[in-house]
């Protein structure tokens, strides 16, 4: 899916704040994909390989991935992941 409703430069901040957390994830076999920016400023990603089952994946997509892009692009609201299970501690 490609995003359509932001500019390039928009995009390009996006991805520089993914970037700056990446390695961290991919270290430990994950990554992450934009998949959208809705109307409401919520950027939408999809967790990738390792991320996608870790139990620890709604901790790392607040404390990092989503601190790391409101930080660089604040016009940003929050950060969601659609294809994360919840767990219960």
């Amino acid at each position: 899916m490609a995003v359509t409703n932001v500019d390039q430069d928009f995009m390009l901040r996006i991805e520089s704040a993914l970037d700056q957390i990446r390695p961290y994830l991919e270290a430990d076999g994950g990554n992450v994909k934009v998949l959208e920016v809705t109307d409401e400023m919520v950027l939408k990603l999809e967790l990738l390989g390792a991320c996608g089952s870790c139990p620890m994946s709604t901790m790392t997509l607040k404390a990092g991935v989503e601190q790391s892009v409101l930080r660089a692009v604040p016009e940003i609201k929050s950060v969601e992941a659609v294809n994360v299970t919840p767990t219960e501690f």
